[in-house]
């Protein structure tokens, strides 16, 4: 890789100076990664018009060490754990909401084809930028209370997409989180082609994420694995709902469903978590939150950071994880606004599919080696803890 003299200005903003004393600080003794507390590298963002591949860092993945860190300052935030019932709910009412206007674009309005674009992108593709949220909740289990019900929470909210989706998803999602940003197991990052083939220009950019449902398929793909048996019973059941669709709705009405998951999914305001969520705008940060009003329709899905740290916690309690440690999340770089994610990163010449972070599994599973030392560090401050407070009882008995 070689040295950018400029870096991309970033839209990202933090409030680092107001957390500054409020953070622990490094003890190489007890903490063997330098990047403590916050888990910032020392890595320069990858620049398209520089550097022809990701980024490459040395270290793990860092929520682990995160949420480690942030529970021993505030343990409370366990007390947030477990799934939230009203997202079955949604499913259910977005499911049937989506395949009504798939009846009345098939059956009733079926001459105004610019109608069916505009509605397909205004609402459809609204509603199936949801889908992707209620997807994500359930792939964690946090639909519903157990994990077999969660799993039908998945399929209902596929109803609405002509794709089998769910079961794919939360395979390769769960993949992500466990091994993010390593290269050849994390399916979340760009293939060569998209590498070589984008880099920073404007009017490939857009191309690229016009398509970017084709490409979640063939990520997906390129990780060469067999189907599981999950993903069977997804491709039966949404080949069942399809053609149920089709008798009922017509073909127009599945033609509607797949331009509302075309734009849902694309160059589609709900869609630019995708971007916003791993795409490095600032040097050294890997995961970056979005805290802007849309997170109000689309369940907090802008809140990738507070997720990442702690994956039991449901969407609706992801906002009191910020408010209970502001230090470990305002002080990190964030984004405000969905539309000028997605602005800067078509306009500006300095990002592309390659503005990503990469590590070796080698170097992952050396780094993560250190959570150990820090739970046992942890755990000897504790058991001195304890020691000090029954040498000050016995003083004060005596």
């Amino acid at each position: 890789m070689t040295s950018s003299p400029m870096s991309a200005p970033s839209p990202t903003v933090n409030q680092r100076q107001l957390y500054n004393d409020k953070l622990p600080k490094l003890d190489p003794a007890t903490q063997p990664d330098s990047r403590f507390p916050l888990y910032l590298g020392d890595w320069r963002k990858s620049d398209p018009r520089y550097d022809d591949d990701l980024t490459m860092d040395n270290m793990d993945e860092p929520h682990l060490k995160r949420k480690l860190t942030i529970l021993k300052a505030h343990p409370e935030i366990e007390k947030l754990y477990g799934h939230d019932n009203r997202t079955a709910l949604v499913t259910i009412l977005t499911a049937a909401a989506q395949v009504s206007f798939a009846y009345l674009f098939g059956r009733v309005w079926t001459d105004t084809t610019p109608g069916l674009l505009a509605f397909a992108y205004l609402v459809g593709g609204s509603i199936t930028a949801l889908y992707g949220v209620l997807i994500h909740e359930a792939s964690h289990n946090h639909a519903a209370p157990t994990v077999f019900l969660n799993k039908i929470v998945g399929l209902i909210a596929n109803i609405g997409i002509p794709v089998p989706i769910y079961a794919s998803f939360k395979r390769y999602h769960l993949e992500h989180h466990t091994f993010q940003g390593v290269t050849g197991m994390d399916p979340d990052l760009p293939l060569e082609w998209e590498k070589k083939m984008i880099r920073g220009n404007a009017g490939l950019k857009m191309l690229w994420l016009f398509i970017f449902p084709v490409m979640y398929v063939v990520r997906g793909a390129s990780m060469k694995r067999s189907p599981s048996t999950w993903e069977i019973y997804n491709v039966i059941f949404t080949l069942t709902t399809d053609m149920l669709v089709v008798r009922y709705c017509g073909l127009r009405g599945l033609l509607y469903l797949f331009l509302s998951l075309w734009f849902g999914y694309g160059l589609h305001p709900g869609a630019a978590h995708f971007i916003q969520e791993h795409y490095t705008f600032d040097d050294g940060q890997e995961t970056y939150s979005y805290y802007g009003i849309l997170n109000k329709p689309y369940m907090n899905i802008g809140f990738h950071n507070e997720h990442h740290d702690f994956t039991k916690v449901a969407w609706s309690r992801l906002p009191a994880v910020r408010a209970m440690a502001p230090e470990y999340y305002d002080s990190l770089a964030y984004h405000t606004s969905w539309l000028k994610v997605h602005w800067k990163f078509i306009t500006e010449p300095g990002y592309g599919p390659q503005s990503r972070l990469g590590r070796t599994m080698e170097d992952h599973r050396s780094a993560r080696k250190q959570a150990g030392k820090i739970r046992r560090a942890d755990a000897h401050a504790y058991e001195a803890m304890a020691l000090d407070t029954m040498k000050d009882t016995t003083t004060k008995e005596e």
